[in-house]
């Protein structure tokens, strides 16, 4: 297991044409969410592969591959690292969460996140102290705000919902279009456990969010109810 075996793995199968579109739907371009991150046109389903084919890589090897520009090589090792964390004691957890917010910078896209924050550091922190997500949502890093709220889909899972509010009203008024979906998005999730909380919430905010973040929240209810809300009329 080596560095060198996973990076050739992951260019052997490069596709310039999927890369090209990953390029434009991953917003890349000057200015964008995703400005100089570079595609080598892999799927979701051939990482995992690789990933699952290299497990037992060493984290200097893992952390060699999150510093590289590709965005395969980037999700393929936190791919890697949430197979190791999920197979690990205590001490193995509590090492690859330690790595994980180490490298934090360079879990820097939102698929990246949204595969890896709330396996790894959801996990760690369910029965622990959660100060760090209340930090990381006030970060002026968009994707650190992001990893904090997804990262209580774990929570959310486990049927312990409050974090998921109190950061949600952290966000609320965040000014990135991919932080109103992470927040609506978690919002709904939390509102299948329970529908009281999140109706509560919504009413407090409903007419002030923003549209996208309301639309993500409120995709469960009935279409009457969804119509109500989105013409302000609750």
């Amino acid at each position: 297991m080596s560095y060198t075996a996973v990076a050739n793995a992951i260019k052997h199968q490069a596709n310039p044409e999927k890369a090209a579109f990953a390029q434009r739907f991953f917003r890349t371009g000057k200015g964008e969410y995703g400005e100089g991150d570079v595609f080598l046109g892999l799927t979701v389903p051939q990482m995992r592969t690789i990933a699952k084919q290299h497990k037992q890589l060493p984290l200097k090897d893992i952390a060699r591959l999150l510093k590289s520009k590709y965005h395969e090589f980037r999700l393929t090792a936190l791919h890697i690292l949430v197979y190791q964390y999920e197979k690990a004691n205590e001490q193995g957890k509590k090492e690859r969460y330690d790595f994980y917010m180490q490298h934090l910078g360079r879990v820097n896209n939102w698929d990246l996140v949204d595969s890896s924050a709330h396996k790894i550091v959801g996990d760690w922190l369910l029965e622990r102290d959660k100060k760090i997500l209340y930090k990381l949502a006030k970060s002026k890093t968009l994707w650190e705000r992001r990893v904090a709220i997804v990262a209580t889909w774990w929570f959310i899972r486990a049927g312990k919902l409050q974090d998921t509010f109190a950061l949600s009203e952290l966000l609320v008024d965040d000014s990135e279009d991919l932080m109103h979906k992470a927040v609506g998005w978690m919002l709904r999730e939390a509102g299948k456990k329970d529908v009281v909380q999140l109706e509560k919430f919504l009413k407090k905010h409903y007419k002030t969010m923003p549209r996208t973040m309301l639309r993500y929240s409120i995709e469960k209810f009935p279409e009457k109810t969804r119509k109500m809300y989105i013409k302000g009329l609750i």
